[in-house]
């Protein structure tokens, strides 16, 4: 019976793509190229999708936390006391540290770590104000 094994390619043997490559940079061997299979090309797809999606669900929670805090602090800020600033300004506290976790969870429950890691980073810095919108409207 015959080897139907591949034999290796020699080492000299080598695979161009594209125009001609300058002297100076290397050529890959034909075993360095790889080829995608459909797969992999569905895949990439299917993660792009989602973190298109992810991106758009971040930047509506993030304009949600922007508009509403801002909503509330001024009105809990120019409203009179009675009308219920306080609990205008309360909302506003919380919002201002709730929604940018949400921001969190969403990224990272999607893999997109550097982008939760962001917001929570965003979360904690958000705590001090939160606490003097609280005051504020108190």
């Amino acid at each position: 019976m015959e080897d139907q094994r591949a034999a290796p390619l020699p080492s000299d043997v080598t695979v161009r793509i594209g125009p001609a490559a300058p002297p100076d940079q290397p050529v890959p061997h034909r075993t360095q190229v790889t080829v995608r299979t459909a797969l992999e090309v569905r895949q990439e797809q299917r993660d792009a999708v989602r973190r298109t999606e992810v991106a758009l669900q971040v930047a509506l929670v993030t304009l949600i936390w922007l508009v509403s805090v801002s909503l509330l602090v001024g009105w809990g800020l120019t409203g009179p006391k009675q009308e219920g600033g306080s609990t205008s300004s309360a909302l506003a506290a919380v919002l201002a540290v709730l929604l940018p976790f949400v921001a969190a969870v969403i990224a990272t429950k999607n893999k997109q770590f550097i982008v939760g890691g962001v917001y929570v980073v965003l979360t904690l810095a958000m705590v001090l104000p939160a606490v003097g919108i609280a005051e504020a409207g108190g």
